[in-house]
């Protein structure tokens, strides 16, 4: 390990002797401005990761002074250029870039007070803290994988608008560690099987991380591995200016994704800590940042830039106000039926009042066919007639699967696929990549907010875990169809059967979790789903066929409802709760309690989410008060039921795994039957 860092030692310094000897001035104090930033916010707030913005401030110096297309006046300019730091762990990167070009909602206070409570600048990026933060990163891969999303809304929208209006590309800076997270093998597959031109990854070849030199963990040729992929591959010396402008310059007419392998060093300029993980994730210390200054020719105070520095950054994207202007213009001159189809992806307007009440007439006619026809199916089938008729009336949708399209059933017949060569379409094949096509999801409704949706089995949301969380915490609108949602999937056994995966799902914060019973609930759903435009929602069906429920009465939209009352001579006994599948059960066991004289109510629970948002009161009149006795059917585990049945409630469900059978010899093996319901309560109530 000495050995490692002394060689790294000595390769920044011959690299620092060789890039000062032959790049200008003028940028040197440019990408200066940028580690300085850097070093003195992680010095003072004893807290971060100075190296990557130290190691990579040349490279970010040449992309945002010379070729990055954004306007600051106009953070959201929908034909910008997306800048996305997957190593989000270098946040002060950003930070320090945002500041300098002149974003208006960051300061130097802001700089000052990073990693504080209720910072802009927190730890890692936060998408919403800032207008130039294009999305939440820092676990690693995960940008990378949302610049893809990124890059293929872009040709969704060129596709559909035209190149005039959307011809810009997305950049990704990568580290070492983003690389070898396995979600970013799924990302770039993809992405160069769709030949994204527009995609340009900045490799920050450091060969650092936490643990020390990468030769201990790691021997792969990236560039092999890239080109393998289909992307062009350009080699660079990341501290030389003339290289690192002629890369970008050379990826701007690439007809492959390009990945630029930019060779740094972490914390470049540090005298003693350069070339090592010491710079990694800690503060440089007070005596180091001094001679670092020395080093680099800094002479200026903590958080101080000089004039002339960040005039010439503030000025930097004066370059792009021609390529704005214009663009406004050929917006204005939009035919009205595209220029109303712009603004309703771009601005969401289906669901504003008047656009609304038009879809949710269609709605109500749609639902009443259901309630006319009472389909017997599964419910991914159920899924599947209200995805046809949403993208039918919601252009904003883009469908997709993993490699799952005939079991999940998300193609409609308004979503043809797209490939390399067209984009026309709203369907991705995302192939057996869930790890990426949730990430990936959340790109896309990143870049313009369009509505991702995409199904796999509810078994291995344990996958796109990661991305749900992300989506949830980032507020974003993505649709997670999850089929095959309980022992009910039957043979394929305990591997594919879930059963602690709704507890898991539950357990994100902002994330709407529904399991329908029937079409019409399914139906429900849906839009419920679409009108929480800052939450993500997972969908949850059943492979099984499920009998469409005759309802007393019909509340989805409260989250939990009566969906079969008691009998109102006699006083009540006690509580069933039900999802999905498990309704049907929970109504017979209804019927067969009156044989024995116990009065019983049914409750449909499409949402714990929701129906945790109504009033104490609303939720006792539903559930009914302490004194009566509740049980919860669902073919999972018990975690999160107690908040409704309490302590003496009954819990009929799994756990254990599930096993290899069929469906309804699973259900009775593991006591998950009317019988067992009614069995249970009796005894409970003797």
């Amino acid at each position: 390990m000495i050995n490692q860092v002394k060689n790294n030692q000595t390769n920044y310094t011959n690299l620092t002797a060789n890039t000062f000897s032959n790049s200008d001035a003028h940028h040197n104090n440019l990408a200066n401005a940028i580690r300085f930033l850097a070093v003195d916010a992680v010095q003072k707030a004893n807290s971060g990761h100075p190296g990557m913005p130290m190691g990579m401030a040349d490279v970010a110096t040449i992309l945002f002074t010379e070729f990055l297309k954004f306007n600051p006046q106009d953070p959201k300019w929908s034909n910008r250029d997306r800048f996305v730091l997957s190593a989000g762990h270098g946040s002060m990167l950003l930070y320090a870039l945002l500041y300098l070009t002149g974003y208006p909602d960051i300061s130097i206070e802001d700089i000052k007070n990073f990693r504080q409570l209720h910072s802009k600048c927190a730890g890692h990026p936060e998408y919403r803290e800032l207008l130039g933060i294009e999305t939440t990163t820092g676990p690693l891969g995960q940008g990378l994988a949302n610049a893809v999303g990124m890059a293929i809304s872009q040709k969704l929208l060129e596709a559909r608008f035209s190149s005039d209006l959307f011809n810009h590309k997305t950049y990704v800076i990568a580290g070492d560690g983003c690389l070898m997270e396995g979600i970013s093998q799924e990302a770039i597959s993809l992405a160069g099987h769709l030949q994204l031109k527009n995609l340009i990854v900045i490799w920050d070849n450091n060969s650092i991380s936490i643990d020390g030199d990468t030769s201990i963990t790691t021997s792969e040729n990236i560039k092999l591995r890239f080109e393998a992929c289909g992307f062009e591959v350009i080699k660079i010396d990341g501290h030389d200016f003339v290289q690192i402008r002629q890369a970008l310059s050379q990826a701007q007419t690439s007809d492959k994704p390009v990945l630029i392998d930019c060779k740094t060093v972490i914390g470049f300029g540090s005298p003693s800590k350069a070339g090592s993980e010491k710079c990694h994730g800690s503060p440089l210390g007070n005596d180091e940042v001094t001679k670092t200054r020395q080093q680099l020719n800094w002479p200026f105070a903590e958080f101080e830039i000089p004039q002339d520095v960040l005039d010439t950054w503030r000025n930097c994207s004066l370059r792009n106000l021609k390529d704005y202007n214009n663009w406004q213009e050929k917006l204005r001159k939009l035919e009205n039926v595209k220029l109303q189809e712009f603004l309703t992806i771009t601005n969401k307007t289906f669901l504003q009042d008047d656009n609304w009440q038009i879809l949710q007439n269609k709605i109500n006619e749609f639902s009443q066919k259901i309630a006319l026809e009472k389909p017997t199916q599964a419910s991914r089938k159920s899924s599947q007639i209200c995805l046809e008729f949403l993208t039918a009336n919601i252009q904003s949708l883009i469908a997709g699967s993993a490699d799952l399209t005939e079991s999940v059933l998300t193609k409609t017949k308004s979503t043809n696929p797209i490939n390399a060569s067209d984009f026309s379409g709203r369907y991705i094949h995302y192939g057996v990549r869930e790890h990426a096509m949730s990430a990936i999801m959340n790109g896309i409704a990143l870049h313009s907010n369009l509505i991702p949706y995409a199904g796999t089995f509810l078994v291995f949301s344990d996958y796109l875990k990661p991305a749900i969380r992300l989506s949830a915490l980032m507020q974003l609108q993505v649709f997670y169809i999850f089929t095959h949602d309980s022992i009910g999937l039957g043979e394929d056994g305990p591997t594919h059967q879930p059963i602690e995966h709704l507890a898991m799902l539950r357990a994100i914060p902002n994330l709407f979790v529904f399991r329908p019973c029937d079409a019409q609930e399914t139906l429900a759903c849906y839009v419920l789903a679409l009108k929480q435009n800052k939450s993500p929602s997972a969908l949850i069906f059943s492979r099984q066929n499920l009998n469409f429920i005759a309802k007393d009465n019909f509340q989805p939209e409260l989250g939990g409802y009566v969906i079969k009352k008691e009998q109102t001579n006699c006083a009540l006994h006690c509580t069933i709760i039900a999802t999905g599948s498990e309704l049907q059960i929970a109504i017979d066991a209804q019927n067969k309690l009156t044989q024995h004289n116990i009065n019983a109510r049914v409750v449909s629970m499409p949402c714990c989410e929701i129906f945790n948002s109504q009033s104490p009161q609303y939720q006792n009149e539903v559930l009914g008060d302490d004194n009566i006795l509740k049980i919860a059917i669902e073919a999972g585990v018990k975690q999160g039921w107690e908040q409704f049945i309490g302590l003496r409630g009954i819990f009929i469900g799994m756990n254990s795994f599930g096993a290899s059978a069929k469906a309804e010899d699973l259900y009775q093996h593991f006591k998950i039957t009317s019988d067992d319901v009614v069995e249970k309560i009796l005894k409970k109530l003797k």
